[in-house]
């Protein structure tokens, strides 16, 4: 299965082509909040260092958080605008699960975490089974440092932005009977090799993205609210209508011209 994955919900954006467990083309980079400008121009990259077209894909995978609201909007909203204009079946990965995915054959608990707002932390805990299943203990969670401390209940592996980042603060919360070990530094940003496997695993089982997508926050983004209030139309809706508009338009000018690519650069999202 040759899949394009999308990782958007920190300030680290992360894209790739896979085919099965080959990663064909990579590209990660601190977006630092650009992900607008940024993430068509590098799928359109990686099409051309993998020798791909877009409808040569069997699909697409998102992570859909929680995490930055900017981020997860423009991620999501491309991957949709991309399924619009060819079809391709879409999978949604929760952004904490393709974090523990990359602890993979742990044998503790496993804590992912990422930085929220007013210095609070988005966290989940998840184990590895005798099975090899990754499966889920807790689900996503907002709060302060003591609110993690009270769901660690034995040692647990804790990673990720939130843990780098408020380090001291969440020792001092666990208590004495709970140890905690950093988890290794490469599985401190989400990557979208992860989010690629996992979700060549949800559409192999069927699991795929319907009409009604909504991006994983876990608590309410206030510029969601603002446009809901206002009865304006949510960014979301808007850049997915713009990719899927401006993709059909290359497919469409792909098929005049015999060996085109179907993103020929450039392909920038204004």
């Amino acid at each position: 299965m040759k899949l394009l994955a999308v990782e958007t919900a920190t300030s680290w954006q992360s894209v790739a082509i896979l085919e099965g467990d080959r990663v064909l083309a990579r590209h990660d980079q601190d977006a630092g909040g650009a992900h607008g400008m940024l993430l068509l121009p590098v799928i359109d990259r990686l099409f051309d260092q993998a020798g791909f077209r877009l409808t040569d894909l069997d699909g697409l995978a998102c992570s859909i958080g929680p995490g930055s609201f900017t981020g997860i909007r423009v991620g999501l909203a491309t991957c949709l605008g991309l399924r619009a204009a060819t079809d391709l079946p879409l999978a949604l990965v929760p952004t904490l699960e393709a974090m523990a995915w990359k602890a993979k054959g742990t044998a503790h608990p496993i804590c992912p975490v990422l930085t929220s707002r007013k210095e609070e932390v988005y966290w989940a805990i998840f184990r590895w089974t005798n099975e090899g299943q990754l499966v889920r203990v807790l689900a996503e969670h907002v709060g302060a440092s003591r609110a993690l401390a009270r769901t660690l209940t034995e040692p647990t592996l804790i990673f990720g932005e939130g843990w780098s980042s408020m380090e001291s603060e969440f020792r001092s919360a666990f208590p004495d009977h709970v140890a905690v070990s950093a988890g290794p530094e490469e599985a401190t940003k989400p990557t979208a090799v992860s989010v690629a496997q996992l979700g060549m695993q949800r559409l192999q089982r069927g699991e795929v993205a319907g009409d009604r997508v909504a991006p994983l926050y876990v608590q309410r983004a206030e510029a969601e609210l603002k446009y809901e209030q206002s009865g304006g139309v949510s960014p979301v809706v808007r850049r997915q209508e713009r990719v899927a508009r401006k993709v059909a338009g290359r497919l469409e000018r792909g098929r005049r011209g015999a060996g085109r690519a179907v993103l020929p650069k450039p392909f920038h999202d204004q």
